[in-house]
C-alpha cells in the first residue's frame, strides 16, 4: 500500500495534507478497500524520511473524518470508502446555550445535507480554543469562529495575540468569523455580527416609551460570570442612560434578598438572575409589567413563553446568514439584527 502514497517534496502544500490527500485519492479510485489496513505511522515515517508528528497529524485528520480507524495493538484501517463531496465545517462556540444553539441549528439546516458540521465548545479558554485550532489544521474546509474569552480575573476579552495568531493561520477563503467582529484580522473575511454597544443602545430606544414610566433603570450586569460579556453592553446601556436623562444603576447580581421599589425597570443578561428576580417580585406580591419592569438579554423560546420582553438579536438570521455565504461563496460583513422585542413584563 505504501507504493501508492505519493509525497512531493518540492511541493508547497503541507506534507501531512498531501498524506490526506493521497489515501483519499486511492480510496476514490478503489486502491484501498474497506477494512484494508494502512501503514503504522513510524513505517510511513521511516519511508517517506517524515517526522512522526506530521504523519500523526495526517492520520488524526483522516480519523476525525472517520476515514480511518485505529485498534489497539493491531493498527490502522480503512473504515469508509464512501467519499461524498460534502463541505465538511467546524464550529467552534465559545459556550453552549440555548440562543447559540439557535444559530448553529439554523446555519445545519441552512447548508442542508450536502455538509458536515462538526461543533466544538471552548468555554472562552484561550488554551482550549489554541489547541482545538491546531487539532484541526487543515481538516475542515470552513472554520466558523466566535471569540469570546475570559482574562485571569474573568473579564472579557475579544482576543489575544495568540488567537489572532492561530486564527492567522487560516485561509481567510475558509474563514467565518461570527458574532464578535473586533479580532484584528483585516482583509475579505466573511464576517456575520453584532455590535454590542450600538445593539443594546438603539434596542433600547425602540422601547423608550415604555421605558421612560419607570423612575429608574437599573442593568443587571455579571462583573465576573463564567462565561463573561462584552463591556460594550454595559457602555451602551449607560450611554442610552446619560443620553436620556434616566436614573441608573448597575449591579453585579440579582440578590437573594435584593431591594425593590415600585418604578424599578430592571435588565437581566444571565438567565440565573433573571429567574431569581421573577421569582422574588411573585414572593413580594408585586405585578411584573405595572409595580416592577423587567427586560431580559437575548431571546429564548423560554422567555417568550413566560412573556418576558427581551433585547436580543435574531439567532436564526446569524446562522441562516452565515450558511448562505458559504453556499454562495461570498465575502463581506454583515451586521445582524438587534430588535426590542415587547412582551407582558414591561
Amino acid at each position: 500500500m505504501i507504493k501508492l502514497i505519493k509525497i512531493d517534496d518540492d511541493s508547497r502544500v503541507p506534507k501531512y495534507k498531501q498524506i490526506v490527500d493521497s489515501i483519499l485519492y486511492n480510496i476514490s479510485n478503489g486502491n484501498l478497500k474497506i477494512n484494508q489496513k494502512i501503514p503504522s505511522i513510524n513505517s510511513f515515517s521511516e519511508e517517506f524520511y517524515i517526522s512522526r508528528d506530521t504523519v500523526e497529524k495526517a492520520y488524526s485528520i483522516l480519523k476525525e473524518r472517520k476515514i480511518i480507524s485505529s485498534i489497539r495493538g493491531k493498527g490502522y484501517y480503512i473504515t469508509r470508502t464512501k467519499l461524498e463531496s460534502k463541505v465538511n465545517v467546524l464550529f467552534l462556540f465559545n459556550k453552549l446555550s440555548s440562543y447559540k444553539m439557535k444559530t448553529y441549528s439554523a446555519f445545519i439546516n441552512t447548508l442542508g445535507a450536502n455538509a458536515h458540521t462538526d461543533l466544538h465548545i471552548y468555554h472562552c479558554d484561550e488554551s482550549l480554543f489554541l489547541n482545538l485550532l491546531d487539532k484541526f489544521e487543515g481538516a475542515y474546509d470552513y472554520y466558523v469562529i466566535t471569540t469570546h474569552f475570559k482574562s485571569e480575573d474573568l473579564k472579557h476579552i475579544s482576543y489575544t495575540d495568540n488567537v489572532v495568531k492561530a486564527i492567522r493561520k487560516i485561509p481567510k477563503e475558509k474563514l467565518i468569523i461570527m458574532d464578535n467582529t473586533k479580532i484584528g484580522i483585516e482583509g475579505e473575511v466573511i464576517t456575520i455580527y453584532q455590535d454590542f454597544e450600538n445593539d443594546i443602545y438603539n434596542a433600547l430606544k425602540q422601547g423608550l416609551h415604555k421605558i421612560a414610566k419607570y423612575e429608574k433603570l437599573i442593568l443587571v450586569y455579571p462583573e465576573k460570570a463564567v462565561y463573561p460579556y462584552p463591556r460594550r453592553i454595559l457602555h451602551g446601556f449607560k450611554k442610552f442612560c446619560i443620553e436620556h436623562e434616566i436614573n441608573f444603576e448597575i449591579l453585579n447580581e440579582v440578590y437573594e434578598d435584593i431591594i425593590l421599589r415600585k418604578g424599578d425597570l430592571f435588565i437581566t443578561i444571565e438567565e440565573s438572575d433573571l429567574v431569581s428576580l421573577v421569582k422574588q417580585v411573585r414572593d413580594k406580591k408585586l405585578v411584573l409589567g405595572e409595580d416592577i419592569g423587567i427586560i431580559s438579554y437575548n431571546d429564548t423560546p423560554l422567555k417568550e413563553l413566560l412573556g418576558i420582553t427581551v433585547v436580543s438579536t435574531d439567532f436564526n438570521v446569524m446562522g441562516e446568514t452565515a450558511a448562505h455565504m458559504i453556499l454562495n461563496k461570498e465575502k463581506g460583513q454583515v451586521k445582524v439584527p438587534f430588535n426590542f422585542i415587547d412582551r407582558n413584563s414591561i
